[in-house]
C-alpha cells in the first residue's frame, strides 16, 4: 500500500486539481482525461447542454458494460488565505495531498484512468466494454450534467451493467464503507393561510401559526415507515419557518414553511405526499402547497458488483468494506435508471467541501488497484 512521488495516479490527481473548476466550468479537466482515453482506443461522445461540459466515452461493444462515474467540477475553496497552501495548486504536506476537489473528486476520477490503463495493457482484448460517464454540473443544479447524458443514452437503447461512481465514501480509513444506495429527497413549500389582523381583536383574525401547529406536531411524530435491511427509517425535517410583520400586534396572514423528507425504498414519493395532505385535511390547515423531488432512492442488493468491489478493496487495503446508504445524494440517483448494480466508492470524507481538504498519498495508489481489481473481477473473472 506504499505509494511513490512518480505515481502516474498522483500526477494526474494533481494535474486535475491545478484546474480551477468550480460549477460548472470544467476548466479543461476533460480535455486531458479524453486524450489519455482516444489513445487506450475510446470512442469520445462530448455532450455539452446549457453550459455544461459532459462526455461519455466507451470501449467495446458488446456487454457486459463497465461504467466509471463522476465529476470534474468542485465547490468554492472559501478564503483562500485560510488554506494551508492556495487551494488550486496542489501541494503535498506531511504524507497528504491538499487542493479542491482533492478528494472530491478528482482524485477518484485519476485513479479511473490509471486502473484502466493498466488493465487495457494487461488485457487488450477483455470481454465486454468499459465507458466513462463525466460531467461538470455534479456540484451544481445537476439539471445538464448526468441526468442529461443518461436520457441520451436511455433516448437510444444504450444500457450499463455495472456502474463505479467514484464519490468519496470512505468514513475513518480508506475503504471502510461504500454506498450501495442513497436516500430520496422530496421537498415542500407549505404556504398556510391566515387572516391578518390587530392583534387586539382575536375575533377578527386567523391565526395561520396556532392553525398549522398541531399538524407540524403531528407530522414531526410520525413513523413514515421502519426502513429496511438498507436503509434507515425515513425523516421529515422542518428546514425554514417565516412569518409575521415584524410588529408585535400584528396577527399575520400567511405562514411558510420549508421541510424536506429523506425517505427510504420502504416509502414513495407519493405515499409521503398522499400522508402529508392527509394531516394538514386532518387539522383543518388551509394551504398551498408545492412540491419538489431533487432525488430519488436507489439502491444496489448485494450482488455481483458489491462482491467484485468488496473483494477489490479487501486486496487492495487489506480491509472488509460496510454497505451504507447514509449521506446526501450522488449522480447515482440518475444512473439507477439504466443500470441495476450502482456503488459509489471513493477516498475519506473528512475533508470534502472544507478548507484544507486533502487525500492521504499513501491511499492513492490503492484505490487505482482497487479499480483495476474491480475490473479484472467483472470482465476476466466472471
Amino acid at each position: 500500500m506504499s505509494e511513490t512521488p512518480i505515481s502516474a495516479t498522483l500526477e494526474l490527481a494533481k494535474a486535475l486539481i491545478a484546474r480551477r473548476s468550480l460549477t460548472p466550468d470544467d476548466a479543461g479537466c476533460q480535455d486531458i482525461l479524453i486524450e489519455r482515453l482516444q489513445k487506450l482506443g475510446f470512442s469520445i461522445e462530448r455532450m455539452r447542454f446549457g453550459n455544461v461540459d459532459n462526455f461519455w466515452a466507451r470501449r467495446g461493444t458488446t456487454g457486459p458494460v463497465v461504467v466509471f462515474a463522476g465529476h470534474t467540477d468542485v465547490v468554492p475553496s472559501g478564503p483562500p488565505e485560510s488554506w494551508f497552501s492556495p487551494p488550486f495548486e496542489p501541494t503535498i504536506r506531511d504524507g497528504m495531498l491538499y487542493g479542491r476537489g482533492a478528494a472530491d473528486m478528482k482524485t477518484s476520477i485519476a485513479a479511473f484512468i490509471t486502473a484502466i490503463e493498466a488493465f487495457i495493457d494487461q488485457y487488450p482484448d477483455h470481454a465486454g466494454s468499459i465507458a466513462l460517464l463525466i460531467t461538470s454540473d455534479e456540484e451544481g443544479v445537476a439539471v445538464d450534467g448526468t441526468v442529461r447524458v443518461v436520457e441520451a443514452l436511455q433516448a437510444r437503447g444504450e444500457t450499463i451493467d455495472y456502474c463505479i461512481v467514484g464519490e468519496p465514501t470512505s468514513n475513518k480509513r480508506v475503504g471502510d464503507m461504500i454506498k450501495n444506495g442513497r436516500r430520496g429527497s422530496l421537498s415542500g413549500t407549505l404556504t398556510v393561510k391566515g387572516i391578518q389582523g390587530h392583534i387586539a381583536y382575536p375575533h377578527l383574525v386567523k391565526n395561520p401559526i396556532h392553525m398549522v401547529a398541531p399538524a407540524i406536531a403531528e407530522l414531526a411524530a410520525t413513523t413514515w415507515d421502519n426502513g429496511n435491511e438498507y436503509f434507515p427509517p425515513t425523516s421529515w425535517q422542518i428546514s425554514n419557518m417565516n412569518s409575521g410583520t415584524g410588529a408585535t400586534n400584528v396577527v399575520p396572514g400567511t405562514a411558510e414553511i420549508l421541510f424536506n423528507f429523506r425517505f427510504s425504498t420502504a416509502s414513495t414519493e407519493q405515499s409521503l405526499k398522499d400522508k402529508v395532505h392527509a394531516i394538514l385535511d386532518k387539522h383543518a390547515v388551509s394551504y398551498d402547497l408545492q412540491w419538489e423531488l431533487s432525488g430519488k432512492p436507489y439502491l444496489t442488493p448485494k450482488g455481483s458488483l458489491v462482491a467484485a468491489i468488496g473483494e477489490a478493496i479487501a486486496q487492495a487495503y487489506g480491509i472488509t468494506p460496510e454497505l451504507s446508504t447514509s449521506g446526501g445524494t450522488s449522480d447515482g440517483r440518475f444512473i439507477a435508471d439504466i443500470c441495476p448494480q450502482v456503488i459509489e466508492f471513493g477516498p475519506l470524507n473528512a475533508t470534502i467541501h472544507k478548507l484544507n481538504e486533502c487525500v492521504g498519498v499513501a491511499d492513492i495508489e490503492p484505490l487505482k488497484l482497487t479499480y483495476l481489481y474491480t475490473l479484472e473481477n467483472l470482465l476476466v473473472r466472471k
